[in-house]
C-alpha cells in the first residue's frame, strides 16, 4: 500500500518523496544516509525514517533547512513539526509518514535508532 501526499501538482508517493529527501541531504553533503522502510512493522510511528549525519551544527541545520525549503518550493509540502533547531545536534523533521533524523555523529551513536528499528528494510546511500 502506497500512501500519497497530495500537492498542487500530481500526487507524489511517499517512496518518491523519500528519494527527494535523500537528494536534499546529498545536496548539503550529509553523510551515512539510511532509509528505513517501517511499513511492515507493527506499531511503527511512520512509514519511513531517513537518518543521516552532519559534521557540524551548521551543516546539520543546513541539511534540515534544505529539506524543508525544497519540499515546500517543489511540492508545496510543509513539515508537521521540526524539532531541535536550537541546539542542532539532532534535528527531527516530521512529515507524518516520513520522519527525517539529522544527527551529529556522537548523538546518532547514543540514540541508536537503527538498532531500535532493526527489523525494518534499510537502504544505505553512498557518501558523496
Amino acid at each position: 500500500m502506497q500512501n500519497k501526499v497530495t500537492v498542487d501538482n500530481p500526487a507524489i508517493s511517499n517512496s518518491e518523496l523519500t528519494d527527494v529527501i535523500v537528494d536534499c541531504i546529498q545536496d548539503i553533503k550529509g553523510k551515512n544516509i539510511i532509509k528505513m522502510n517501517l511499513q511492515k512493522l507493527d506499531d511503527a510511528p511512520a512509514d519511513y525514517f531517513i537518518i543521516c549525519e552532519g559534521e557540524s551544527n551548521t551543516q546539520i541545520g543546513a541539511i534540515a533547512g534544505n529539506i524543508v525549503r525544497r519540499l515546500k518550493q517543489e511540492y508545496n509540502i510543509k513539515p508537521s513539526h521540526v524539532e531541535g533547531k536550537e541546539v542542532s545536534n539532532w534535528i527531527l523533521v516530521d512529515y507524518f509518514d516520513i520522519v527525517v533524523h539529522v544527527f551529529y555523529p556522537e548523538t546518532r551513536k547514543f540514540y541508536e535508532i537503527e538498532d531500535l528499528w532493526s527489523d525494518a528494510d534499510t537502504t544505505e546511500y553512498q557518501n558523496i
